[in-house]
């Protein structure tokens, strides 16, 4: 019998207002997996994340994790089960220390009781953070800050990490040290969504991908047979 996915959206319809962002939005993701998110600027990729987080709530549609509808539950208890978001931008708080930003991430009940625990993971796999434990957020750089940003999602305990723009506007020493990070935090058995407009470096680190377009997915499937599409490699490759 198939194993069941660790999460699973079927169907969603989401509205800011009016305005309809997500068409019928059905994806799985299978524990252990990196699975990319693809598409345009505007094409809903944000959205969706921010919708299997909690940050918004479908209007129509189920979101499944771990065989549990999550979709209508606020943003914290969705942490408590074991989803984080990590935002676009490194979004840290930037008045408060590095330590102290990381400890803010260990506050759902899941993950108290394994703070200093996951603090070590943190350290050892973002040694950077350990140096900089008592510095400000607002004096790191911005890899720093990201750095930081995915560590405060460590310190949740997390079983599915969100990634929102991970490498934008980063230079490239920076994003291979993250895309290091990435594969490391698969290997402990955390499975990723990566949503990146950077499509060569998706399609080379993930192991399946869902491509969207204004709202909606118009291909899905494993990274070699996308790659090997002719509407992806003249949307993004230019071939």
């Amino acid at each position: 019998m198939p194993e069941e996915p660790l999460l699973k959206v079927s169907d969603i319809n989401v509205f800011y207002g009016g305005l309809q962002a997500l068409w019928e939005i059905s994806l799985t993701v299978n524990t252990g997996e990196i699975v990319a998110i693809i598409g345009a600027n505007g094409a809903g990729k944000s959205t969706l994340l921010n919708t299997i987080a909690g940050v918004i709530h479908p209007a129509r549609g189920s979101i499944e994790f771990e065989g549990r509808r999550i979709n209508t539950l606020e943003p914290f208890h969705i942490v408590s089960r074991g989803v984080c978001l990590v935002p676009e931008a490194g979004r840290t708080f930037p008045n408060m220390t590095v330590r102290e930003n990381l400890n803010i991430g260990s506050y759902n009940s899941q993950a108290r009781g394994k703070k200093m625990q996951n603090l070590e993971l943190v350290y050892e796999h973002l040694p950077v953070l350990k140096e900089r434990q008592n510095q400000l957020a607002k004096t790191l750089s911005g890899g720093e800050r990201q750095m930081l940003a995915i560590g405060r999602g460590l310190m949740s305990d997390p079983k599915l990490m969100l990634f929102d723009e991970l490498s934008l506007g980063l230079s490239p020493i920076i994003i291979n040290e993250l895309y290091r990070v990435l594969r490391e935090i698969r290997a402990r058995g955390i499975t990723v969504i990566l949503v990146e407009q950077n499509v060569r470096r998706s399609l080379k680190e993930a192991d399946r991908a869902y491509i969207l377009e204004c709202g909606r997915v118009v291909l899905s499937g494993n990274v070699a047979e996308l790659r090997e599409e002719e509407k992806v490699q003249k949307a993004y490759f230019g071939t």
